[in-house]
């Protein structure tokens, strides 16, 4: 998945890889069907040469439809990002609250009291006072 800046933003494209010809080692083609912002199509040919120059060829609407109609013959695959396995979570959930005490019911929300100290002076705790 490659971008293209249009509209002041990177926007997500196609990309597609085509057979490289006249001297270049990698051909690279990314298709904006349409624009968020402007309603543009926008396609864009970026070309590395065996020197390590990039050349960029960029349309826009009416010449973009002709320019990739015209180069969708030697289009080899479309290149898709790897999938990215999700890790970093864990499983372990702690079935204790705040005060050390077993929590019971997850649906009674009004009884958490997050953030409070046991403490014998606060009007908020249910406790008996002396």
């Amino acid at each position: 998945m490659g971008y293209i800046h249009c509209c002041g933003a990177l926007r997500k494209t196609k990309s597609y890889r085509l057979v490289p010809r006249d001297k270049f080692v990698l051909c690279e083609l990314d298709v904006l069907k349409k624009c968020p912002v402007c309603g543009h199509m926008v396609v864009q040919l970026t070309r590395v040469s065996d020197t390590d120059e990039i050349s960029t060829v960029r349309k826009v609407n009416a010449k973009a439809k002709r320019f990739f109609e015209s180069l969708q013959k030697f289009i080899l695959y479309e290149e898709t990002p790897p999938s990215v396995p999700r890790t970093g979570q864990g499983k372990f959930y702690l079935n204790y609250n705040e005060f050390g005490v077993k929590k019971r019911c997850y649906s009674n929300l009004r009884t958490l009291k997050i953030g409070l100290y046991e403490n014998k002076y606060l009007k908020n705790n249910n406790l008996q006072s002396f």
